[in-house]
């Protein structure tokens, strides 16, 4: 019964080892630059990140958009990849 229970924690161990080890050669993922622009066609002040963003990907062709703050209020900007 020890024997068995000694050759499962090594087994255990040595999986954990192996999971350890291969985890360290995962590939970085590139991720695209992202530039953003005020939105164009985007009238009034940006109150809802969710309807700039839906704005930015229906209307302009952005990846994504949300509401920022600039003078004298907030306003759309859209994402595009560089």
């Amino acid at each position: 019964m020890a024997k068995s229970v000694a050759s499962i924690t090594t087994a255990v161990a040595l999986i954990f080892a192996f999971f350890i080890l291969f985890a360290s050669f995962e590939m970085p993922v590139a991720e695209a630059k992202q530039c953003s622009k005020r939105a164009q066609k985007w009238t009034g002040p940006c109150i809802k990140t969710g309807s700039c963003r839906n704005h930015c990907r229906k209307r302009e062709g952005a990846v994504d958009g949300a509401c920022h703050y600039d003078f004298p209020g907030f306003a759309c900007f859209c994402y595009y990849n560089c």
